[in-house]
């Protein structure tokens, strides 16, 4: 089996994040149900960090400058990202989704992936776990969730 962090992350996000239960797993518990599923050790530990990372808000100043005019990706995001993918990222600022730093984070985040490349549909998955992690975007994250989930594409009112 074949899997990488991301689809680690996936997985965590379908089958516990949304779980109407009043007991929250601990990560030894999740460990265990990850290595259960088939996921490698070190692939559950690379989605933990990666998680904590997700959690901790960087510095500021670690994350790129923004501005008036439009993002301009370094060498390493352009290969990372496809136009599909960029294409959706900017969609999704010039609508309100994402705010210049939630796109950011999200381009941090994509970077911590460590993978060669980010299809649109994985880009979706991590936009949508930032927009979880940031207070006061439950509404937009129930919108992008609908849209992973389902497949279709959601107005936004």
């Amino acid at each position: 089996m074949k899997e990488n962090v991301l689809d680690v992350l996936m997985y965590l996000f379908e089958n516990y994040v949304d779980e109407d239960t009043d007991i929250e797993p601990d990560r030894d518990y999740l460990h265990a149900q990850l290595s259960d599923a088939g996921f490698r050790h070190h692939e559950i530990d690379k989605a933990f960090d990666w998680l904590e990372g997700l959690a901790s808000q960087p510095e500021e100043d670690t994350l790129a400058p923004v501005g008036d005019g439009p993002r301009v990706l370094s060498r390493q995001e352009e290969h990372r990202l496809d136009s599909a993918c960029r294409g959706f990222l900017l969609n999704m600022e010039q609508k309100g989704v994402l705010s210049p730093m939630a796109r950011e984070r999200v381009l941090e985040r994509v970077m911590a992936l460590e993978s060669e490349d980010v299809d649109l549909e994985q880009l979706q998955w991590v936009v949508m776990m930032v927009l979880f992690n940031q207070p006061g975007q439950e509404a937009t994250y129930s919108w992008l969730e609908e849209m992973v989930f389902d497949d279709v594409a959601p107005r936004l009112h």
